[in-house]
This record gives structure tokens, sequence and C-alpha cells, in this order.
């Protein structure tokens, strides 16, 4: 599907220029994921907390942008696949998104920021899908699984690095520039901006839609059952699959304050922590991305949710810093081994011209689960430390079951043909 598309690295030109822009988007976004609960707990914010304590606020701030993105990201999808153009709907979401983050600046009430991450969910829904759709269609079978490990790579790279500059940028504030003060975390809401005006400029000179994709046709398929086995479908079972795995890894983000004082540490050592898995998943997708090429994404899949049981559950019992960066890099590796070969076996799956609209399952799983962990961290650690990891890691035992015993591996991996 790529002939006469030169690589890079082994990888498909467009997927890797794709790869970095989405890196740089990522970085941006994930400054929030650090700063937005220290920005909710400081007196910059006022207003009406609706009755609801500091730490499930923080969760409702977070989990509202995966929310939205998850609600949008079918239509967004489907869109796509109708119009038969994904660079379009990447650059758009990525030029409202830029947008946004910069507002944040300006935002000092709590409905304020409750809007600001809903627009920054439907923007990041067109940027999502349309990503993922390029990526799937830039791919044959016998690579789709690195060059799904590769994308997610990049992307997590920037997603990674971001609270490590977020949290220096908020303790290092306020800053004196040109005459002027700028505070900590205005200097990183404008910096998450400016990486988003980047990934714009690098998708408009790098990326461009492959020749061969065109509208699909009106009749477009999402499916909760499999017809012909009588189970479920095979890409909505995955997408459950990822929902909690993405779950998992997001319970310590709405936590921060709690996870500082159990811990004993500040700021800086809870982005080491919160990094620690992302570096993981970044290094290990490729790998294990192109070992299902060649060996099948199914065993991969099934032994990665079973590995995020005890990784999950006993970040709850941690007391030393060392040990939760322990465990979070060893939940990163057992995520890998379930992201990049769940979205590679979906896209085995998919319907020629429906990436957009199959594939969401998948990504609106992982936003939606982002969101599901960050309101059960939130919602649970009233009733002790340990109780949000012991529900996740629970979680994750149901969906090692639910893919072993729904998902096979795709016969020859080749994709179905429209109307199948």
């Amino acid at each position: 599907m790529s002939s006469g598309f030169s690589t890079w690295l082994g990888v498909d030109r467009r997927i890797l220029a794709l790869a970095i822009a989405r890196m740089a988007d990522a970085m941006g976004n994930s400054f929030l994921v650090i700063v937005l609960p220290l920005y909710v707990a400081s007196d910059v914010v006022k207003g009406q907390m609706f009755g609801l304590p500091p730490s499930l606020v923080s969760g409702v701030v977070l989990a509202l942008f995966g929310i939205a993105s998850s609600i949008a990201q079918p239509f967004a999808g489907r869109l796509s696949d109708r119009v038969g153009r994904r660079k379009a709907f990447v650059l758009g979401g990525l030029l409202v998104f830029a947008v946004a983050n910069l507002a944040f600046v300006g935002a000092t009430q709590y409905w304020e920021l409750f809007l600001l991450r809903i627009v920054q969910g439907v923007a990041a829904a067109f940027t999502i899908t349309a990503s993922i759709a390029l990526v799937n269609e830039g791919s044959r079978p016998e690579n789709r699984g690195g060059h799904m490990g590769v994308y997610n790579s990049f992307r997590l790279v920037g997603f990674g690095s971001g609270p490590l500059v977020a949290s220096i940028l908020v303790e290092m504030g306020p800053f004196h520039v040109a005459g002027g003060t700028i505070s900590g975390f205005e200097a990183t809401f404008g910096i998450a901006a400016l990486a988003a005006v980047v990934s714009v400029g690098l998708v408009m000179l790098l990326v461009e839609d492959p020749e061969e994709t065109a509208p699909a046709p009106r009749k477009l398929s999402l499916q909760v059952w499999d017809r012909d086995d009588g189970g479920l479908d095979p890409i909505f079972s995955l997408g459950i699959a990822t929902l909690i795995m993405a779950a998992c890894i997001a319970l310590l983000s709405a936590i921060e304050p709690e996870v500082n004082h159990r811990l004993d540490q500040g700021p800086i050592l809870f982005s080491v922590e919160f990094v620690a898995l992302i570096a993981a998943l970044a290094v290990v997708q490729p790998i294990v991305g192109r070992a299902s090429d060649r060996l099948g994404r199914h065993p991969f899949i099934v032994f990665g949710l079973i590995g995020l049981v005890p990784t999950t559950v006993l970040q709850g019992f941690v007391t030393a810093p060392w040990e939760m960066i322990s465990l979070r890099t060893l939940q990163g590796f057992a995520g890998a081994m379930v992201f990049a070969p769940a979205l590679a076996l979906a896209g085995d799956y998919t319907r020629k011209g429906q990436s957009g609209t199959q594939l969401s399952v998948l990504t609106v799983a992982f936003g939606l689960g982002i969101a599901v962990g960050q309101l059960l961290a939130g919602f649970f650690v009233q009733y002790g430390f340990a109780v949000p990891f012991a529900v996740g890691g629970f979680c994750a035992l149901g969906a090692a079951g639910l893919v072993a015993t729904q998902v096979r591996d795709r016969e020859g991996r080749a994709a179905r043909p429209t109307g199948t």
C-alpha cells in the first residue's frame, strides 16, 4: 500500500512524519495532565466547586477531555471516511487545540476549565481518528504491528516528556520576560499551544493522504456482535480491552496530591513516576508490534492484560517513590503488549475505506478509559489509597478473559473486503 513512498528507518515516510507531528502535539497536551490538578488547587482558579471535593474536581477536569473526545470520535471517524481525506481533519483538530491550550491562560473559573477541556476533546477527536486511519491505510498486514508501534512510541515520547518539562516550569516560575512577569502556569499553557502549532507545520509539510484513499461507501459498519461466530465482535472486544488498559494506566494522574502526600514527594518525583510508564510503553511498543507481525497479535494482548493485574494492584501498597517508579515501569511493559497489537489486530479486521469509523472503536476506548481511570481514582481514593488500584486490577483480569474467549488472530491478517 505504501509502495512508491520512501521509508525512513524502515517505516513509511508519511507514517514517521505523522508520528513526529503527533509527538510534538502530545507533549503539549501532556503538560496539562500534570499542571491542571495543581492549577485547580491553586489560588488562581476561583468559583463554585459544585459541592465536589478538590480531588474529584481535578478528576472531572481531566476526564472531560476523554469523555468529549470519546463522544466525538465515532462521528469524526465516519466523516473522514466519507470525505476520504484525512490530512484536513488532522490539521483542523490541531489548530483548534492550539487555540484552546492558549485560552487556559485566561481561565480563572471552574466552568471555564470544564468548557476548554470539552473543546480540546472534540478537537482531538478529529486529529486522533484521522491520524490512526492514515497509519492503518499506509500499512500492510505484514508490517501493521510495527507501524502502529512506531506511531504510538513517538506519540508517547512527546506525552512522556511533557510532564517533566511542565513540572519544572511550574516550580521555577514566575518568569520575567520583556519587562513583564509570566507565571509557571502561563508559561506551560503557552508552550503547549506552541507545540500544537509546530505539529500543524509538520503535518502540512510532510504528510499526504494516500493516493488510493477514496470516500467510503455510504453504509459504514460498527457492530457489537459477530454475526458469523455468535460472540462479541472482535473489534468491539479489543475496544473493551483497550478501555480497561487505559483506565489502569490513568489511575495515578487524578490523585497527584494524595500520591505526593503518601510518598512524601513533590511534583518532579510524581512526574518521574508518571513518565516511567510512558517511557516503557514507548521503548517496548515497536518491538512488540514487530513481533506480533511475525508471531500473531492475540497472545501478546492476553498476556499483557494478565500482566496489568499485579502491576496495577501493587501500586496501592507502595510506600516509597522508587517502588512506584518500578511498578509503573512494569505496568508500561504490560500495557505495551496490549496497545500496539490490539490496534494492529483491529486494523487487520477493518473493511476497506472504513478505517476511520472502525478504528475509532479503539481510539474512543482509549480516551474513555483514561477518563474512567481518572474518575475512578478521584472517587475511590476517599475509601483508601489502595482501593482504586484494586478495582483496576480486577477489571484487567476480566479483560484478559474477554480477549482470550472472544478474539482470535485474523487468518492471513488481511483486511475484509467491503460489505462482508
